[in-house]
This record gives structure tokens, sequence and C-alpha cells, in this order.
């Protein structure tokens, strides 16, 4: 590690180094900071050979270790180099433009083209180092934007983001990149690259996932891409996310992508539409989500995530599948002989859940607590299933599931006790 000072050869030596390595081995997909005294374990491990001395990288397997006692001055460094680049190559731009159409060369005698690579090789380096740089993305983009680029300069950043990802998986602006990077994409190329882009992003979604629990970013990122999704791959991703949800109930992000992945069934398989066909098909789908559902639900005792996405299914499967509209009514539910099937079994869970052993052990105490609450929500979402439910329980059951509710969420009931007060009147 240097001390003191030192001339600009000697202080930008490790990051040279640094981005020697990041050209030399183009398929680098893992950076991590390790303490010095780990370097001699890998090495070790890897069946590398040392010559003693204290390193400052450390590169086997497209892995990339960078010692902690350089961070601070490497970081340094590289945003010096990024920055001083980056102002140089944007008074060129300004030049070209403003005065001299045809003028390409720097006043340091360098031409446009170096240093839009230098940009990009510094800007690297430093998002390695620091990935919340806005600048430097910032950077990237202006120089990928400039003109028509191949699909291979897209693709390639891709990949050159992903290390940024291995180390910072929560980067916002990380993600926000490859957004941008997959709009241009789909601007400019044909459809069966662009789903096979996709679908590489969201397997990267799902590996950051078991490493970084509930990274909502990434997990935003997944979602966002289903609006590129055909309708193919959209049934591919519930059957593959199933799994992953299955193992991580409690884990909302992942079913908050099964909800777009649903809603994006509604969409493409027109449930409002006149193909009976296709209504059919999603009407299929919805049913097997929420038979699933309460598999888990009964399974997993008093995971909200669980009983948050029941919400979801149950009050779009009653909207779009089990309600009848008439000219009369307009948007007023008529009671089908389906959708009191549909509430009976949900009543019955209800009561299930709300059975609370002896033992009262705190994940049965949450399970009857969610249980009241989705009742509660689902009915006021649809106040036509109240007499339903209070038919169905009766008045002292009713009372029960207020009780449940009123000791840990007194604000939920607010529209449940207005119509349990009136009903109590007549």
């Amino acid at each position: 590690m240097r001390k003191g000072s030192c001339s600009e050869e000697v202080c930008f030596d490790l990051l040279n180094q640094l981005e020697h390595l990041l050209e030399s081995d183009p398929l680098i997909d893992e950076v991590g900071f390790i303490h010095p005294s780990q370097f001699t374990l890998l090495d070790k491990e890897s069946g590398s050979v040392t010559d003693g001395s204290s390193p400052s990288f450390w590169n086997q397997d497209h892995k990339l270790g960078i010692s902690t006692d350089i961070l601070i001055q490497l970081c340094k460094d590289a945003k010096h180099a990024f920055l001083s680049t980056f102002k140089e190559y944007k008074c060129l731009e300004n030049a070209s433009t403003c005065e001299s159409p045809t003028k390409n060369i720097s006043s340091s005698g360098v031409s446009s083209c170096s240093l839009e690579s230098r940009v990009m090789k510094h800007s690297q380096a430093l998002l390695l180092l620091s990935s919340d740089f806005g600048t430097a993305w910032n950077a990237r983009k202006l120089i990928l934007s400039k003109q028509d680029q191949p699909l291979e300069a897209f693709t390639e950043e891709l990949r050159l983001s992903k290390p940024v990802l291995s180390n910072c998986p929560k980067s916002e602006p990380t993600w926000s990149h490859r957004r941008w990077i997959i709009k241009m994409i789909s601007r400019s190329f044909p459809t069966p690259q662009l789903q096979e882009i996709i679908t590489k992003e969201s397997e990267l979604v799902e590996s950051i996932g078991e490493r970084s629990k509930m990274n909502y970013r990434a997990w935003y990122h997944r979602c966002w891409l289903v609006s590129y999704m055909t309708t193919e791959q959209v049934l591919q991703e519930l059957k593959k996310s199933k799994r992953w949800a299955g193992l991580h109930v409690a884990d909302s992000s992942c079913f908050h992508y099964r909800r777009r992945l649903m809603l994006r069934v509604l969409e493409t398989h027109n449930v409002e539409g006149s193909n009976a066909y296709d209504k059919t098909e999603a009407h299929k789908i919805w049913k097997e989500e929420l038979d699933w559902n309460k598999e888990l639900v009964e399974r997993y005792l008093g995971r909200e995530a669980l009983w948050l996405h029941r919400r979801f299914l149950s009050l779009n499967w009653i909207m779009h599948f089990g309600r009848n509209h008439s000219s009369e009514t307009g948007q007023r539910m008529v009671m089908n002989e389906e959708i009191v099937t549909f509430v009976d079994k949900e009543i019955h869970l209800l009561e299930s859940c709300m059975t609370v052993p002896d033992t009262k052990f705190e994940d049965f105490q949450a399970q009857a607590l969610h249980a009241a609450v989705y009742m509660l929500w689902l009915t006021k979402n649809v106040p036509e299933l109240w007499r339903m439910l209070e038919e169905k329980l009766g008045t002292e059951k009713i009372k029960c599931i207020l009780n449940t509710v009123a000791q840990e969420r007194p604000t939920s009931l607010l529209h449940q006790l207005d119509i349990f007060a009136a009903d109590l009147e007549h």
C-alpha cells in the first residue's frame, strides 16, 4: 500500500494493473474485496504458486479479488483518471460540434475514438469500486448512444455490468443502466435476440436473489422485464419461479413478480374479450395458482407474504372470472354458483386458520390474524360478500373475527364495523 506523495506514474500503477486484468480476462463475472490475509488461502485452495510478496489482486477462474488495503487510493485514482479523461472528451465533442465539425483531435493530440476508449476503460474500473457513481454510468450511455451500435456493443455492456452486481447486488444505478441497455436493444434489434436476452436477464435476477435476500431492486428489475416477454415466456417464467417462491415463502418480492406475470396472463389471454378458449386457459392458470397458494398457506403458518398474494388472486378471480354483469346493475356483482362455491371454500379456510391450539404458538396466532384480516379486506373490496360471510358464520363468529383483528390492527376494522353495526340495528 502506498503512503505519502508519489509521482503520477507510481500513483496510477495499481489502476493500470486493474485495468490490464479486466482487459486480459474479459470473462470476469465476479468481483470481491479481500483482506490481504486471505490471499494466501485463496492461492492454496486454487493450487496457485505465489512468490510470497504481498499481492494487490487475485484472479482465478474469472473471479477477481481486490485487496482491501488499496481500495481507498485505487478508488481515488480511478475517479481522477475517469473525470479528467471525460472532461477532455466533452471538450473535444463541444469543439467538434460548435467550431469545426471535422475536428476530432483534442488539444493534447488524442483522437476522439481514443478518448472514448479511455473513458469506457476508466469508468469500468471506477464502477467496480464505486457502483453508485452516476456520472460514470451516464458517460457510458453517452458514448453508446452517439451512433448506431452493433448488438455486440450492448450485450458486452450487459456483461461488463454483471461483475458490479456480484459485489453490489442492490445497486440501483447498475440495475437502471441494464434497463437502459435493454430499451436500446429493443428499439434496434430483432425480437428473437431480445427474447434470449430477457430470459438470461431473468435468470440473473434469480441467481442474485439466492445470494442477496429481500433484494427489492433486483426483483423490481425482473418485474420490469415482463413487459418485454412473449406469452410463452410469461408461462415459462410462472413455472420456473414457482419452485423458487415455494422455497422462499417469506420473500414477498418473488410473489410480487408472480403477480406481475399473472396480470400479463389476463392481458395476453384477453379475459375481457370474446375468445372462449383464451379465457378458459387463463381461468385454469388462475385456479392452479389459487390452489397452490392454499397449499402453501396451510403448510407455512403465519407467512404474511402468502396471504397478501391470496388477496390479489382472490380479488382478481372474482372480478375477472366469477362475476357477471348486466346492463341494469352496471358493475354490480351477480352472485352465481361458481362465486358462491369459491366463497364457501374461503370461509372454510378462514375457520380452519382461526382455530388456535392450546399451545398458542406465535405462528398459529399470526395465521389466525392474517386469515381474519384477509377475509375482512376481501369483503371491503367486494361488499356483496359480507352478507354471505354473515350467513355462513353467524353473529358470534363474526364478532370473534373482529376481536382477533382489533387486538392488532384496529384501523383495519372501520369499514366492517360500520356494516356490522348497521346489520345489528336491523
